[in-house]
């Protein structure tokens, strides 16, 4: 099992991030990374075994929206390329769960221009979704055509390099959202965030999340 956690709001990401995933480790990981949504950048950091290996390569920053990950290794050994965060393009995402049909997905994005540094179906999956954002120019158009094209189960937190808001869908994973007065977060478990938020609402399948520091808004798939 692995752990998400996102956050966005008026405080520092980076000491709720970790605070996230500490509560999450009892689900087992061998490795852990966060990503930081600073001014048109994206800045991720990574690390094998621990959260406080992981702490020791941070710097501080004062970004108030990020995504952070534990995982537990499926697809590939538990190496730093093969953890969380994934970035490809203008995407960046955290995911629990298996994209069963990822092998037949990256041998189509690598026909059409896509390399790949990992062994994960999450760097395929992130792929993805840059190549439909690229071509919708639309966020929630480009996660409603990977609802369609993706078998298997995930939830995703994703961040967008232009965009100030965190993203959120799910399939057969859990995923919570939680409102609360310094913002709102996103997690695989309420464990995670249960000290920051007032409010929880559990995502449903097919729903996209857009969510800011004051707004929670949610939107149906496109047919």
């Amino acid at each position: 099992m692995c752990g998400i956690v996102g956050y966005v709001g008026s405080r520092k990401a980076t000491p709720i991030l970790i605070d996230g995933l500490l509560c999450l480790e009892y689900r087992g990981y061998d490795s852990a990374g966060i990503a930081l949504k600073e001014n048109n950048n994206i800045i991720i950091t990574k690390s094998k075994g621990l959260i406080k290996n992981l702490e020791e390569k941070l710097i501080d920053k004062t970004t108030t929206l990020g995504i952070g990950h534990t995982r537990w290794a499926t697809h590939g050994t538990p190496t730093e390329t093969n953890s969380h965060p994934h970035q490809v393009g203008d995407i960046t995402i955290v995911h629990n769960g298996i994209i069963e049909n990822y092998k037949e997905l990256k041998e189509e994005l690598i026909k059409i221009g896509y390399n790949f540094k990992s062994e994960t179906d999450t760097e395929v999956a992130c792929a993805l979704i840059d190549y439909y954002y690229k071509q919708e120019s639309d966020i929630k158009k480009a996660l409603s055509k990977f609802i369609d094209k993706v078998k298997g189960a995930y939830a995703l937190g994703v961040l967008v390099k232009n965009e100030n808001n965190l993203y959120s869908i799910r399939k057969d994973c859990p995923l919570v959202i939680g409102k609360g007065n310094i913002g709102n977060l996103i997690a695989s478990d309420i464990l995670a965030i249960s000290n920051y938020v007032d409010k929880i609402l559990y995502l449903e399948e097919n729903i996209i999340a857009e969510i800011s520091e004051k707004n929670i808004k949610l939107y149906n798939k496109e047919s």
